[in-house]
C-alpha cells in the first residue's frame, strides 16, 4: 500500500505509527559489544591476590563470619585485602555464596474435594465471634453445618476457644444424628481447636474422617463461611450483646428460624430441615400443584410452557473438580458402635456445661 498511497497515508489507515514501521523496515541495532568479553580492570586483584583472600575468608578464625566482620577484624590488625564487596565478589566466583543454615521444606497442600450426595456425609464447622458488651470481650460461637442440607446440625456458645469444648460439641452432634462409622468426614479450618490432638483421636475413634483447608484459604471452607455472614447480616443482629444469656437466646430464635423457615437459595428456596430429613419430593409435589393450577388458569403468562418446580442439587461439592475429571465421593459408609459414643457423651457431659458457662482457665 505505501507504494500506491504512501507510507504516511497506510500507517494512518492501519493505525500504525509511522515510526515504527520504519524501525521494523531497518532492523533492530547491533550492539557492537555485545558477547564480548569483559575487559580486565588495570586494578583489579591478581589470582594470587583472589587466592589469598579466599584462604583467610574460609579459615578456621573467619570460616563463621560475614566478610564485613572479616573487613572490620583484619583493619584493626593493621591488614587490608580488599573492600569486603569484592570478597564476597570472590566468595560468588567459587559458589559459596549461599545460605548455609538449614531452610525447611516447602510445604506442599493438597486441596480438599469433599463430595456429598445425602445429608451427614459431609460437615463443615467453623467458630465465630460475637461481640459482648464491652470493647475486646468477644462470645465464641461454635457451629457445625451439613454441607448438603445447609441444616445447622450442632452449636454453642462460649466464653472461650477450646479443643475439650469442640471435641464434646463434635461427639454429642454424632449421637443426636445417629452417625455410623466410617459415614462422615468432617471439613474445617486450621484452627488450634479444629488441629487438636484430642480431637483428632475422638475422630479415629468414632470413625469419622478429617478434612482441613489450605492455609490462608478461605474458601475451602464456603459454606460455614456463608452461613455466618447470614446470621450477622440479619436484620436483628444486635451487633453487641449484653451478655452471654442474651446471645445465647437470641441464637436459639435464630438457628430455629434458619432450620425451619429460611428458604435457602441453594436448595431452590426449600428449607435446611426439608431437604436435611427427607423431604425435599413430599414440598416439591406441593408447589408443582400450585404452579400447575396458575398454568391452568392463564397459560398465556407462562410464555416458556409449563412451569416446573426446582429441586436442590443432587450432589454438593467443596472444591469441585474440573468438568471431565472423575472424583470418588468424599463420603464413606460404614457401621457405628453406639455403645462408645454413648461412653463418650457422659464422660464428658458435665464438662460441657460447666466450660460453656464458665470462663478458660
Amino acid at each position: 500500500m505505501g507504494a500506491v498511497c504512501g507510507v504516511t497515508s497506510a500507517c494512518r489507515v492501519l493505525a500504525v505509527p509511522r515510526s515504527w514501521y520504519y524501525r521494523q523496515q531497518a532492523g533492530a541495532p547491533v550492539d557492537p559489544l555485545q558477547n564480548q568479553p569483559r575487559p580486565q580492570p588495570a586494578h583489579a586483584l591478581s589470582l594470587e591476590e583472589k587466592a589469598v583472600v579466599e584462604t583467610t575468608l574460609n579459615s578456621d578464625r573467619f570460616c563463621d563470619l560475614a566478610p564485613r566482620q572479616v573487613y572490620a577484624q583484619l583493619l584493626d590488625e593493621g591488614r587490608y585485602l580488599c573492600h569486603w564487596r569484592t570478597m564476597y565478589r570472590i566468595l560468588a566466583e567459587n559458589g559459596q555464596v549461599q545460605e548455609r543454615r538449614p531452610q525447611r521444606t516447602p510445604q506442599v497442600y493438597h486441596k480438599p474435594r469433599l463430595r456429598a450426595t445425602g445429608p451427614n456425609q459431609v460437615w463443615s464447622w467453623d467458630i465465630t465471634l460475637l461481640p459482648g458488651p464491652r470493647r475486646g470481650q468477644f462470645y465464641y460461637l461454635y457451629v457445625i453445618l451439613d454441607v448438603y442440607s445447609r441444616y445447622v446440625v450442632g452449636w454453642s456458645l462460649a466464653l472461650c476457644e477450646s479443643a475439650a469444648l469442640a471435641e464434646v460439641l463434635v461427639e454429642t452432634t454424632c449421637v443426636k444424628q445417629d452417625i455410623q462409622r466410617e459415614q462422615l468426614t468432617l471439613h474445617a479450618d486450621r484452627g488450634s481447636a479444629m488441629r487438636s490432638l484430642t480431637l483428632a483421636q475422638l475422630l479415629g475413634e468414632l470413625g469419622v474422617a478429617k478434612s482441613h483447608t489450605r492455609p490462608y484459604t478461605p474458601n475451602d471452607n464456603p459454606y460455614s463461611e456463608a452461613q455466618f455472614k447470614t446470621l450477622k447480616y440479619r436484620p436483628d443482629y444486635p451487633g453487641q450483646f449484653a451478655d452471654w444469656a442474651a446471645a445465647h437466646s437470641w441464637l436459639q430464635a435464630f438457628f430455629f428460624w434458619y432450620n425451619q423457615q429460611h428458604c435457602h437459595t441453594g436448595l431452590a428456596l426449600m428449607t435446611p430441615a426439608v431437604v436435611h430429613y427427607g423431604r425435599t419430593a413430599q414440598v416439591s409435589g406441593q408447589r408443582q400443584l400450585v404452579l400447575d393450577a396458575a398454568f391452568g388458569a392463564h397459560p398465556e403468562r407462562f410464555r416458556a410452557g409449563r412451569p416446573a418446580v426446582d429441586t436442590p442439587a443432587q450432589e454438593v461439592w467443596i472444591n469441585p473438580p474440573a468438568p471431565g475429571l472423575h472424583a470418588d465421593p468424599a463420603a464413606k459408609h460404614g457401621t457405628a458402635s453406639d455403645a462408645l459414643m454413648s461412653s463418650y457423651l457422659e464422660e464428658k457431659s458435665s464438662l460441657f456445661l460447666v466450660n460453656e458457662l464458665s470462663q478458660c482457665p
